[in-house]
């Protein structure tokens, strides 16, 4: 043998233990001949899983395969040697390793290289590498000091020979059923690679893409490689792919902002090499914000695209209560730092005005970051996620007691106190004997970020108290699937952005050219359809109806603030309790919906019907919700109209002036005395209000100057007219001297009336122009809709 040369060249790219050819030897037989064999010849340009050696294979003799190695065997090339012995090990049922490996000390080159047995040597278990450091996950031992080896070193000529072959093992060796579950041997193929990429890219997992693999082989065993395999490389071709799709975002984005410079990017790292996290967000995103970014949504659950890659969107509500967007981000990384990095960019790129809430998925990592970033932003979890994540983590008290899931939901939404929450959550754990379940105590330790009765005193812009929190998802299903790349995903998300743009055009239409039937004839209704858009002045029209069952008795009265208790008819044992300012027109009620959504509840409206409030106070109107809220026009009150304006002042002087009455018929009635005073007193008002009202209903105004009655037969008041000496005269009586200050007062309320009224039809001109304008806007975009559908 010592002559004798093995010419076993494979092309074989890449190295290490993990480059190692395959080789299919179930049809190797131990009959073939130990000299003489050429395995050379065979070029191109193989994977560095060693596929190429198995794809060619059949260009080789099986039976010239069939060789023990033996000192002296020569190879053309140091990978032919570690080919050769791995095929040797794989027929055999062990497992290869390269172990050591001597240089020359000439140029450095490697001159001798050792092949051993996995099994080889022993575990380092050295005390000082792992005495400070916690290992986590301790991996199995799989060394038992086998001395099987084999021993190339390179001869003059180039060969690579033999020099010590180590036959005889310290271990079972494994069974051929069992050989690809091998480390040297789990290698897969070019076919295979074709297949998986193919299932990959119609949106298959690991686990499927096995079970497909191993019918097409006819077994595991003939597959070649465990799912581990297949996972990883699943991973590392969507990491190849990935980069390269994040290069065409990024230059997508670049192009963006080159077209529009309001078009916002930002990339966390290099921009030309991302390595951290992308936001983008475009004019109208920015321009959104300005009207809505009052609470905003930031959702991480959603990914579905090819990389299971988390696509966060910020949202939030517009005024026809349509999800709007506010930026996007693709994360790369989901650290604390990347979320803080993130949130900073964004917020710098909405003007750097934080919004007043904001709603995440229930995370430890996103909730630092937020604190960091946004301290003063009331932070709340979403509580549909939460209910979503307990099917899951309570699947089986799901499954055993039917009943749970109301009664979980009844507590959590139901609740109309802190108190009762609490109360009820202590009988729901002991009902379900669910005390000592980790997952829920951890959401109940939480439960001041989750729990409505915890967060109505902040503004969300939710209809409804019990209403689920959208994560916004819908803003972009029907568009992307888990098959979605980065290149398609551009062009689905501006379908998806057009398509959201074409509903809010469609709600202002609705808005702007239809009126919505009115089911009461109160005029705080007809006020509200002018203000509110269709969506909601619905939901405030079901408010307003709703009072019609209630009803508002009052139970505390200490002269400025008054107390009613408001309950439906015939349900006593549950009632709301309302605050009522009269001087200052501001309410509050306990079930805080006002301070939560921005709309006024039943309860508080109920308050409004028994005290003759007949439209809405101006402070109770927010500019969000309007037809106007994109206006620019700014309206220090809040009145449609003159007649509105009238109907709130009038209001405002009756319940004065029934506040300051009660006051005093109570302080009259205490004695004789002071009820003859007070008689006395409400004579003598009475006498001065007539002659009050007298005047005011004569008084008219001609040429910016007022007139009373004994004017118009001729017969004007004597005026104060200066002699010769400049002095004025002194022989006016003190009638009419009253009569003079009373007519000035009379002009100067004239004067005041008529200003109202002319601020008033200022204000409405005003709003007519700007609605003008929005109805023109309105008009031009369903041309351009128009326009893209014929073409």
């Amino acid at each position: 043998m010592e002559n004798e040369v093995i010419e076993f060249d494979i092309g074989i790219g890449g190295g290490g233990d993990e480059s190692v050819a395959i080789i299919d030897d179930e049809d190797l037989t131990d009959d073939s001949p130990t000299a003489g064999i050429n395995l050379g010849g065979m070029t191109g340009s193989g994977s560095g899983s060693g596929g190429f050696f198995m794809d060619n294979l059949s260009y080789v003799s099986q039976r010239d395969l069939d060789l023990e190695p033996c000192e002296g065997m020569e190879f053309e090339s140091e990978e032919a040697a570690k080919g050769f012995y791995n095929s040797y090990a794989r027929r055999v049922g062990f497992s290869t390793r390269v172990s050591s490996s001597r240089r020359s000390r000439k140029d450095g080159a490697i001159i001798q290289r050792s092949f051993v047995c996995a099994k080889e040597g022993f575990r380092n278990l050295n005390e000082k590498r792992t005495k400070y450091r916690e290992i986590k996950r301790p991996r199995t031992v799989t060394r038992v000091g086998c001395k099987a080896s084999m021993s190339v070193k390179i001869q003059d000529s180039g060969k690579w020979v033999v020099s010590t072959f180590v036959k005889e093992h310290n271990h079972e060796l494994v069974p051929p059923d069992q050989v690809h579950c091998l480390r040297s041997h789990r290698q897969i193929s070019g076919p295979a690679k074709t297949l998986i990429d193919t299932l990959q890219a119609a949106g298959m997992g690991p686990r499927r893409i096995m079970s497909a693999l191993i019918k097409e082989y006819g077994g595991i065993s003939k597959v070649g490689f465990t799912e581990v395999d297949c996972r990883n490389y699943m991973r590392n071709n969507r990491q190849r792919s990935l980069e390269g799709d994040i290069q065409l975002l990024l230059d997508y984005l670049r192009q963006m902002h080159a077209d529009n410079p309001s078009f916002f990017y930002a990339v966390q790292g290099d921009d030309e090499q991302c390595t951290g996290n992308v936001f983008w967000a475009d004019a109208k995103a920015r321009e959104n914000y300005m009207y809505f970014g009052d609470t905003v949504t930031f959702d991480t659950t959603y990914r579905s695209n090819r990389y299971r890659l988390p696509f966060a969107p910020f949202t939030g509500i517009n005024h026809h209560g349509q999800p709007v967007l506010f930026g996007c981000a693709f994360l790369l990384n989901e650290t604390e730092s990347s979320f803080v990095w993130l949130f900073k960019t964004w917020v710098s790129a909405m003007s750097g005005r934080p919004p007043v809430s904001i709603t995440t998925d229930h995370d430890t990592i996103i909730r630092s970051a937020i604190m960091h970033v946004f301290p003063d932003t009331r932070h709340r979890f979403c509580k549909w996620h939460i209910f979503k994540k307990c099917q899951e983590k309570l699947s089986h008290v799901f499954l055993q007691y039917p009943n749970f899931e109301a009664d979980f939901h009844k507590c959590v939404n139901l609740s109309d106190s802190v108190d009762e929450f609490e109360a009820c959550w202590l009988l729901l754990v002991d009902k379900y004997d669910l005390r000592d379940h980790e997952w829920l105590q951890a959401i109940y330790s939480s439960r001041r970020q989750w729990v409505p009765v915890y967060l109505r005193d902040t503004f969300f812009a939710e209809m409804s108290i019990t209403q689920r929190s959208d994560s916004m998802n819908s803003y972009f299903d029907g568009y992307v699937n888990a098959s979605t790349t980065l290149n398609q995903f551009v062009k689905l998300y501006e379908k998806a952005l057009e398509s959201r743009n074409e509903k809010e055009v469609k709600a202002d239409y609705d808005t702007m050219n239809t009126l919505p039937p009115l089911r009461t004839p109160s005029p705080m209704e007809k006020q509200a359809s002018e203000l509110y858009t269709r969506k909601i002045f619905l939901r405030f029209q079901e408010e307003l109806v709703g009072t019609l069952t209630l009803m508002a008795s009052k139970v505390e009265d200490d002269g400025e603030v008054t107390m009613y208790q408001v309950s439906k008819f015939g349900e006593d044992n549950k009632c709301y309790r309302v605050s009522f300012n009269v001087l200052e027109m501001r309410a509050t009620c306990s079930c805080c919906m006002f301070e939560f959504s921005g709309l006024l509840c039943r309860h508080v409206l109920a308050v409004f019907r028994v005290t003759n409030v007949l439209t809405l106070p101006s402070g109770y109107i927010l500019k969000r919700w309007t037809v106007n809220a994109k206006s620019s026009v700014i309206l220090e009150e809040r009145v449609n109209d003159a007649f509105s304006s009238y109907l709130e002042s009038h209001t405002v002087r009756y319940n004065t002036l029934r506040h300051e009455a009660f006051k005093f018929v109570e302080e009259g009635a205490e004695s004789v005395d002071t009820y003859n005073v007070a008689m006395a007193a409400l004579e003598e008002a009475a006498s001065k209000i007539s002659m009050a009202a007298k005047n005011e209903g004569r008084a008219v105004l001609i040429n910016g100057r007022s007139r009373d009655d004994s004017r118009s037969n001729g017969t004007l008041p004597k005026r104060n007219t200066v002699n010769h000496h400049g002095s004025s005269d002194q022989n006016i009586s003190e009638d009419e001297k009253d009569r003079k200050i009373e007519q000035l007062n009379n002009e100067l309320d004239c004067a005041r009336r008529k200003c109202e009224v002319y601020r008033n039809n200022l204000l409405s001109v005003l709003r007519d122009i700007e609605d003008h304008k929005q109805q023109l806007s309105l008009k031009v975009q369903i041309m351009r809709y128009s326009m893209k559908d014929c073409l």
